[in-house]
């Protein structure tokens, strides 16, 4: 069951990049534009965040079947839902283990957006009376200032780059980029590689050297790009330089096409990392978001 959850969830990626929309490269209008339950006001995270913000609809809120009918509504007939999973954790019980070995296993279920649905208008919120995490709201120079464990960040070299040898990120000149959030987008890429290093989360795609074109390569890479989009939302950066030539999506493409468990575990390696440099608290014994 496991497996086909990650190849629905891949195949809906592959659909997206085949139409030309690079799912990871979405943009948010701050942080109360990311997607969010509408029962729980919770936003969705990880791969999760990327399917919902590709569907289009300008409202962020989603909720399910049963939630719209527990809330005197319904969905549309015809409507379409979206897929989103969770992590259940499973305890396998040994005999003479002092204790049960828990075992993730990736399931999903189904949203709706607002949009889809009929006689809820009225329950929705204004956007603006929904409480923002302050906690994850920061400005951009906020952000990398408040980084726990920042590596250095040298200016004026000739190209981006995260040295894991050295511990430090590399950067041109900020006048050198088109604007500050090609430049901010571009350094969150960097600092995400950063979080790998041993002495922060010890991430296997980054401190196993693995050398340019391999899958652990790839993968440390789509972290990075991941990692950026976050973090750009947590600063309110709307406007990102976007990479969707025909060598990029296919590049992506065949990708995922030979791994199907590669953007979900990317995604949520990326989410780690962007909560590490935000400093979001961490919430013992939880391995993903469950809510609907």
């Amino acid at each position: 069951m496991s497996d086909t959850v990650y190849q629905i969830i891949t195949d809906r990626i592959v659909g997206l990049l085949e139409k030309g929309v690079v799912p990871w490269q979405q943009t948010w209008k701050g942080r109360l534009g990311i997607p969010r339950n509408l029962g729980t006001k919770k936003t969705y995270e990880g791969v999760n965040l990327f399917l919902l913000a590709s569907m289009g609809y300008q409202s962020p809120f989603w909720l399910t079947f049963k939630q719209a009918i527990k809330l005197g509504g319904n969905v549309r007939k015809g409507e379409k839902a979206c897929p989103v999973v969770f992590w259940k954790i499973l305890e396998d019980k040994t005999d003479g283990a002092k204790e049960p070995k828990k075992r993730p296993l990736l399931r999903y279920y189904s949203v709706f957006n607002v949009a889809q649905c009929e006689q809820i208008a009225y329950l929705v919120p204004d956007i603006a009376s929904v409480d923002r995490p302050a906690c994850l709201i920061a400005k951009p120079e906020q952000l990398v200032e408040r980084m726990s464990q920042r590596p250095p960040i040298k200016h004026g070299l000739a190209q981006a780059f995260y040295s894991p040898r050295e511990d430090f990120v590399g950067m041109p000149t900020r006048r050198s980029f088109a604007s500050d959030e090609h430049y901010y987008g571009v350094l969150f890429h960097e600092l995400t590689h950063a979080t790998g290093h041993q002495s922060r989360l010890n991430r296997a795609t980054l401190t196993e050297k693995a050398g340019f074109g391999t899958d652990s390569y790839a993968k440390e890479e789509l972290i990075a790009e991941m990692g950026s989009a976050f973090l750009c939302a947590h600063a309110e950066i709307v406007e990102r330089t976007i990479e969707n030539s025909a060598a990029y999506l296919n590049g992506w493409l065949q990708r995922l096409k030979g791994d199907c468990k590669l953007v979900v575990h990317a995604a949520a390696a990326a989410q780690k990392a962007a909560d590490f440099i935000t400093g979001k608290p961490k919430l013992v014994g939880v391995e993903s978001e469950a809510h609907p």
